[in-house]
């Protein structure tokens, strides 16, 4: 069977509309003006392809809603059901500063307030004592965007899953122990998760 140039033209869009089953990525990271502290959009080519957001096969026992911090990989999961996760290129800690096993999220925060930890406060008191009253929610907070406060039995573990005003600091180990993401992924990331949702962080 032949198709004509015409027929051929007429049906181009449609096959590529067809193909086109979610936003495309650089729409994921464009300015979204409307926030408290509005993000600038980030060029994709800005922003490796194996660290940006997308839905991805992930065979898995954890439920759908858990969220899986593949350390040595530099990913974090988002469980969706049904062998797929939502995944995302993560900062993570330096070695020897860094959560492992399981965790829930005690709480969230939207442009949250940062304070070093004590033990911030001790390893390095040079860099982080003129912060130790707090750094209120902004561009330049650590934090960033989001914040999912990791629990363990009603404690606070002082671990974080939070955005970060350093993007290149993505897909390194280089954190105080927390995992960061890029300011549009953990606002991505911060819609989907429930307080009390289980997190796994998988360590080498």
């Amino acid at each position: 069977m032949t198709i004509s140039r015409r027929s051929l033209l007429i049906g181009l869009p449609l096959l590529l509309a067809g193909c086109q089953t979610g936003p495309s990525q650089q729409s994921m990271y464009d300015a979204r003006p409307n926030e408290p502290h509005p993000l600038k959009k980030v060029p994709i080519d800005k922003i490796k392809p194996e660290l940006r957001r997308q839905e991805v096969a992930y065979e898995t026992s954890q439920p759908a809603g858990t969220i899986v911090v593949d350390t040595p990989a530099r990913r974090l999961y988002y469980v969706l059901g049904n062998g797929r996760a939502m995944r995302y290129g993560v900062g993570v800690g330096r070695n020897g500063y860094a959560l492992a096993g399981v965790a829930y999220i005690g709480r969230k925060a939207e442009w949250p307030s940062w304070t070093p930890s004590p033990n911030m406060l001790r390893t390095n008191p040079e860099k982080n004592m003129r912060y130790a009253g707090g750094v209120p929610g902004g561009i330049n907070n650590p934090l960033g965007a989001r914040a999912l406060y990791l629990y363990r039995g009603g404690n606070d573990t002082m671990f974080r899953i939070h955005g970060t005003n350093q993007p290149s600091s993505i897909g390194q180990a280089m954190s105080s122990g927390c995992i960061r993401m890029m300011n549009h992924d953990v606002i991505d990331l911060y819609e989907r998760a429930k307080v009390g949702g289980r997190v796994v962080v998988l360590q080498a």
